[in-house]
């Protein structure tokens, strides 16, 4: 469904990622590992359109991403911070952004269904976002990211950071978006939990793929 060819990426005439060719499968659920700045989150910011290969090309169902438009693709191969990103001044706003975007009504049903999923109660919806924690502004930007599913979650380190009951919830949570919705998880992580919870682990070292299992 996703899938790289011969993909190398240069900065400043450095050479970041070299002939990458690796694929994903719709479902799946892949951790890329590796040691640190041998190109793990430039790998997802190429999945993610966020940068252009240097050479190759990447295709999402057989299509060349470089002749989409970027905001459609973005919506269904969706990328996840470390550090989540909130805007405007309560959790409603972000949540009104994706419906917005797509020039829908709000359903606020929805979202505080949603909001049940990953353990915050409903009075949320209104709370100011400079009140949050970092597990909870985490949890919030996920969800700003599925309330219209994506076909690909992007995931660069999220629970980085967060404490332990955060980073179980957000945990158990992509579970059960990748097993029940069938969504494709993509993660970069060096925690040893969530790389033994995926099913596929692909390692970099130095911007060149190895495969692990």
């Amino acid at each position: 469904m996703l899938k790289t060819e011969s993909v190398s990426f240069k900065h400043n005439e450095q050479s970041i990622i070299t002939d990458m060719t690796i694929s994903f499968e719709k479902g799946s659920h892949t951790t890329i590992t590796g040691p640190s700045g041998s190109g793990k989150s430039t790998v997802l910011k190429l999945l993610a359109s966020l940068l252009t290969p240097t050479t190759g090309k990447i295709l999402f169902n057989d299509q060349d991403i470089a002749g989409l438009r970027p905001e459609n693709y973005r919506m269904q191969v969706s990328y996840c911070f470390q550090q989540p990103s909130l805007f405007g001044e309560t959790v409603r706003d972000n949540f009104m952004f994706p419906y917005e975007v797509r020039k829908k009504d709000f359903q606020e049903s929805h979202v505080l269904e949603l909001l049940k999923e990953v353990k915050l109660p409903e009075r949320y919806l209104n709370k100011k976002i400079t009140e949050l924690s970092g597990g909870e502004k985490q949890r919030i930007a996920l969800i700003r990211n599925v309330i219209f599913l994506p076909e690909v979650l992007l995931l660069d380190e999220v629970t980085a950071g967060l404490d332990e009951e955060s980073k179980q919830i957000v945990n158990q949570w992509l579970l059960q978006l990748n097993q029940e919705k069938n969504v494709t998880l993509i993660r970069v992580t060096h925690d040893t939990e969530e790389i033994a919870q995926s099913t596929i682990v692909k390692r970099i070292v130095a911007g060149r793929l190895e495969e692990e299992k």
